[in-house]
Parts: structure tokens; C-alpha cells; sequence
């Protein structure tokens, strides 16, 4: 990216992180009076700044436009969940400051803010960007969204209407348990997913880079030495790539899953439990959630039948005869074993079979063979 047009997206989002700010302030006061704060009133309040100030009339209006947009929306959630009673740790937090060296800049452009031509993106306020195109745009964009990571990095991303792309059917269904042992583990052993430990292996370059910068971090109130924001950047670019590998893996997993299956029951995982465990590490570099959301955007592309079935109690189901054992299982125990019926299996296996039985699905797609006394019930 030229250096012209990086000044003019950083100017840019200067006034939007002011009018952000103001935004928070004004909701702030209207909330201790005791007066309405909505939308038509941040935007009069936009009109009359925008008036006033030549330095925030110098922008274009369409992503501050946004960026009110934006607030509100964060601040309805916010208040949402105060009004459903939700615990402290469950809510949406209130919009507050954004910092100018903690924030990190994103611009949102509606129709009427952008245009391409010639391979480049313009924006409003005659920004011209040459765009390094990932792919070609399947339709006309409705939106895009400008936005700089933590490495320094400038993306545009466009909102395009989602076109099904439709697979031919397999007869074939799949079962899914999440776990940290194994990131997935399936009905069939060719489709499951082993925990790459891409976090792991990095490992030592993330402590090496921690430690250049405690000994390089400035005093309260001192600006941070060149050393100390390249062993900064360095760490960024780690994580960054790390995040790359998790994603990858997952899509690349999830097509091949979308593929070779027309239904799939995949177990309705919530992993933030686990961020106070003893697995919180391991199950955090396994990325549970970001290998289920890519197999949902995957099955939803190409027009599969994707169904989530609640984890209570399926690692003591039995999916033979559907008998529940009377105390749950230690992790340590890795072999179920059903006292009515006698069937033996891995734990997680038996877990996946369980999936399907509870999702409605027939386990005859599994491999051909349906297991004796399977019981068919409705997804929970």
C-alpha cells in the first residue's frame, strides 16, 4: 500500500475513532440524566460536529456514518443482555474508549462509499487502493470493510450474497465429537482430524520473543525502544501465522468431511468452559470452535445437512442399545464399555456413533453397517 493513501485511511480513521469516542461519551451522560440515546440523535449530533469542524468534514460521512451504526449496535446487545438477566460474565460488554495505540483501524464502506475499477478499490474521499485480490468476487459486493491486524497488515473484505454451490450425493452420513486428544473424531477413521499442535511446536519461538520483551519494556510514561516493537511485532507475526495454520487445517478438513458426506451430526461444543481447566492450553490450540464454524460455512456452501446435537450425557450413552451408564466416566478412561449390551469401543468413537443416533440419522450410512439394536431418536 502506498504511503499516501495509508496516511489517508489512518486520517480517516482518526475522525471515526473520535466520533466512536464521543459517541461513548454522549451515551454516558444520557444514561446518568436519564434520556434517550438512539441512533437519529448520534446522528443529529454527526451533522452538527461535522458542521462545526472542518478537520471532521474533511472525511467522508459513510464511514462515520458506520461507525455510529456500529456503536449502536454494540450498545443494543449490551443492553439486551442487561434486560434478560444474564450473569456479568455472559454479557456483552458496553462500548467504551478506543485508544489510539490500542485500537486498531477499521473502516466500513455501504454501496454508495466505494467503487472498483481498473483492479482498484476507491473509497470515499478520493482514496484509491491497489488491492492484491485473494480471488475473483462471485457477485457484486455490497459492502466492504477496511482494516488493519495487530502485524500491520491492510485487508479489504467484501460482503457478496452467498451462491450455493451444490455436491453430488454420497449416501453417506458422518458423525462428529470434538475432543483435545484428537481436535475430531468421526464415524470413520479416514476423516478423522489429529491435533496439529501448530501452538505447540511455536512454542519456543513465542517464549523467546515474551522475554526480549520483559527485558526491553518501557517505564510508565517512556516510549518504547525499537528493540521492544520489533520483538513485539515479531510475536504478532507468530500468532498471526499460527491463527493461518489453525484455519487452514479446519476448512481444508471441513471441505473433505462436506464432500464425502450428504448429513453430518456434529456435537454442539461449547469450548469456553475449558479456558479455566487444566486442558485450557491444549484445547485453545486444537481451535474446537474455529474447525466447527468452518464446517458449518462449509456445509451451508454446498447445501448439506448439518445438524448440531447437544453434548450432555453422550460420552455415557451407549450407541448400540442407547443404555446410559449411572456415573459419567473419567477423562483417564478412554475405552466404554455398556453393561447392558457388553459392546466395547473408544470412547470418543462410541461419542460419534452417539451423534448420529441423536441427530435421527441412520447409522446404516456408516460404513455400511448398522450397529444391532440401533435406537433412531429425535436430535435433542
Amino acid at each position: 500500500m502506498r504511503s499516501t493513501a495509508r496516511t489517508a485511511l489512518l486520517a480517516e480513521w482518526d475522525r471515526c475513532r473520535w466520533i466512536w469516542n464521543e459517541c461513548v461519551t454522549r451515551s454516558k451522560k444520557a444514561h446518568t440524566e436519564k434520556e434517550k440515546c438512539g441512533p437519529a440523535r448520534l446522528d443529529r449530533m454527526l451533522t452538527e460536529a461535522r458542521a462545526m469542524t472542518p478537520w471532521l468534514a474533511e472525511g467522508s460521512s459513510v464511514p462515520q456514518q458506520q461507525i455510529i451504526r456500529d456503536f449502536g449496535k454494540s450498545r443494543a446487545k449490551a443492553l439486551k443482555d442487561i434486560r434478560q438477566g444474564l450473569p456479568q460474565r455472559q454479557r456483552a460488554g458496553m462500548p467504551t474508549h478506543k485508544k489510539k495505540r490500542e485500537a486498531l483501524p477499521t473502516l466500513n464502506y455501504t454501496r454508495r462509499g466505494f467503487r472498483l475499477k481498473d483492479g482498484r478499490l476507491h473509497l470515499a474521499g478520493n482514496i484509491v487502493l491497489t488491492v492484491v485480490w485473494s480471488r475473483d468476487l462471485p457477485a457484486q459486493p455490497s459492502s466492504v470493510r477496511v482494516y488493519r491486524d495487530s502485524v500491520g497488515h491492510w485487508y479489504a473484505s467484501f460482503v457478496v450474497p452467498l451462491e450455493a454451490e451444490p455436491l453430488p450425493t454420497t449416501g453417506r452420513v458422518l458423525g462428529v465429537d470434538w475432543g483435545v486428544k484428537e481436535t475430531a473424531t468421526t464415524t470413520s477413521d479416514a476423516h478423522d482430524l489429529p491435533h496439529a499442535q501448530h501452538g505447540k511446536k511455536a512454542q519456543a519461538k513465542l517464549t523467546r520473543y515474551d522475554r526480549m520483551m520483559a527485558r526491553r519494556r518501557p517505564k510508565k510514561g517512556q516510549a518504547a525502544s525499537k528493540g521492544y516493537r520489533e520483538a513485539k511485532e515479531w510475536r504478532a507475526k507468530t500468532y498471526a501465522k499460527i491463527a493461518r495454520q489453525r484455519q487452514d487445517a479446519g476448512r481444508k478438513w471441513a471441505k473433505k468431511a462436506v464432500t464425502d458426506h450428504d448429513a453430518i451430526a456434529v456435537e454442539d461444543f461449547k469450548s469456553k468452559f475449558l479456558a479455566k481447566s487444566s486442558m485450557a492450553r491444549k484445547a485453545a490450540d486444537a481451535a474446537i470452535g474455529a474447525t466447527k464454524k468452518a464446517l458449518i460455512e462449509m456445509g451451508r456452501k454446498h447445501g448439506r445437512d448439518i445438524r448440531l446435537v447437544h453434548p450432555a450425557h453422550t460420552t455415557m450413552d451407549c450407541a448400540a442399545c442407547g443404555a446410559r451408564t449411572k456415573h459419567a466416566l473419567p477423562l483417564s478412561e478412554r475405552t466404554y464399555t455398556c453393561t447392558a449390551c457388553g459392546a466395547v469401543s473408544s470412547r470418543d468413537k462410541n461419542s460419534a456413533r452417539v451423534m448420529l443416533v441423536r441427530a435421527g440419522l441412520n447409522p446404516a450410512g456408516v460404513e455400511g453397517v448398522r450397529p444391532p439394536g440401533a435406537l433412531l431418536q429425535e436430535a435433542a
